[in-house]
């Protein structure tokens, strides 16, 4: 079995059902009967199988949420979010179209396929890549293209091939993406938001050792660069992944390497991350992601872990809770952006000078506390893709010396938050 480029998938975040204890027919499925020794029948259900996916798709989302801030910060910001960053105040966080060709994962021979994704939303402010549509817009909803690249398998090295993936595509690190069907919490880490890259632009490719193992291996211009990068050098982005007690432990390494401040070619930002997930039954997973990240201008680290825990009640209920603590040990990481365009003209290091709201949460320890449930209410179409994630927050400064919540007057920060995303 090959290891998934991206570990946490719906199925892994606790869309996985419990048995239950009764079953009921779905329509469509062929019922027999089978007799008992006492001479009576027992009826049984035969489903149908299932068609076989098909190779090209077009598929999309929306997703929309706000987050209660009991604080009511007078800047309207909740300090240490991004795509949840507006306090007390709605976003249409992601519109999102894709057409696909996904690659065969059981093909035996060269093999080719695509993935163009558009979208549009308030999230796009944040994801931007350098050179690519970043600038096009002052507004908060911005359109973007997070994924366009081609790919393909080739039937060389080993048993199990080689993919390769030319373009722009989302990094392989984190237990969180920026696709929010995968994801526990409407709200993100301190790791996903500070601690990884959102994308890269370059060629990528990931070696089929065996069933246990993959290999992976990439050049690209840098963190969240298209076509216009912020100095003139590439970087690496490269690890393994391990599939173990048959799909139901993964781990998943991955380091970027490379210049990535502006107009600075010689000093190198690391981010390395691990992610394991263990399928412990059919009801419970646990998620565990570990990040650490060094910037040598200054120099930086930042470092931290989040645990995830996930059950499944039914197949409409999944509950989850989250905890991380991440340390920010020179206040060069985390920060709010309070203009829409603050986080993109601050990575193209751009003269303009920020929103003063714009700021930093100094050298800080960061810990995180969510809980919350994953609803998927049964509906009829249009509907049966409906997502609902009601979830509450706690974030504290473990550092004495620093505020860095409500416009730096607090070391406390409560949030509510609630999205709803409608697959279609």
């Amino acid at each position: 079995m090959r290891v998934a480029n991206r570990l946490v998938t719906a199925a892994v975040y606790g869309f996985t059902i419990c048995v239950l204890s009764y079953s009921l027919p779905s329509f469509g499925a062929d019922v027999t009967a089978s007799p008992t020794p006492d001479g009576k029948e027992v009826k049984k259900i035969v489903e149908p199988p299932k068609p076989p996916e098909p190779r090209f798709k077009i598929y999309g989302w929306i997703e929309a949420g706000i987050t209660g801030n009991p604080d009511s910060p007078t800047d309207n910001h909740n300090f240490g979010h991004l795509f949840t960053d507006r306090a007390n105040e709605p976003l249409l966080n992601q519109a999102v179209i894709t057409a696909e060709r996904a690659l065969d994962p059981n093909a035996t021979g060269f093999d080719w396929g695509f993935k163009l994704q558009f979208m549009y939303g308030s999230d796009a402010r944040y994801i931007h890549s350098l050179g690519m549509m970043d600038l096009t817009t002052n507004e908060r909803v911005q359109p973007d293209f997070p994924e366009v690249y081609a790919s393909a398998h080739l039937p060389i090295i080993t048993a199990g091939g080689l993919d390769l993936k030319l373009g722009k595509a989302v990094t392989l690190e984190g237990a969180e993406t920026i696709d929010p069907r995968t994801n526990v919490f409407y709200s993100h880490t301190y790791i996903f938001n500070f601690g990884i890259p959102f994308n890269n632009t370059g060629i990528a490719g990931v070696l089929h050792v065996n069933k246990y193992l993959d290999v992976y291996a990439g050049i690209n211009r840098g963190v969240n660069v298209t076509f216009k990068d912020n100095n003139s050098s590439v970087a690496f982005e490269g690890g393994i992944g391990l599939n173990l007690l048959d799909g139901n432990l993964t781990t998943l390494a991955i380091t970027h390497v490379g210049p990535e401040n502006p107009g600075d070619n010689h000093n190198y930002r690391f981010l390395n991350d691990i992610t394991t997930t263990w399928k412990i039954n059919k009801c419970l997973t646990a998620i565990t992601d570990l990040n650490l990240i060094y910037d040598e201008l200054l120099p930086a680290w930042g470092y931290g872990a989040a645990q995830y825990f996930t059950y499944a009640v039914n197949d409409w209920l999944t509950l989850g809770v989250r905890g991380e603590i991440w340390r920010d040990e020179e206040g060069f990481f985390v920060a709010q952006f309070r203009a829409n365009n603050d986080f993109i003209h601050i990575e193209r290091g751009d003269i303009p000078a920020p929103d003063p709201s714009t700021h930093g949460g100094g050298k800080t320890t960061y810990l995180a506390i969510t809980g919350g449930v994953t609803l998927k209410p049964p509906m009829p179409k249009p509907f049966a893709g409906l997502l609902i994630r009601p979830e509450v927050r706690y974030d504290r400064a473990l550092t004495d010396s620093t505020k860095p919540f409500d416009q730096l007057t607090d070391r406390d920060q409560w949030t509510i938050g609630i999205d709803a995303i409608l697959e279609f």
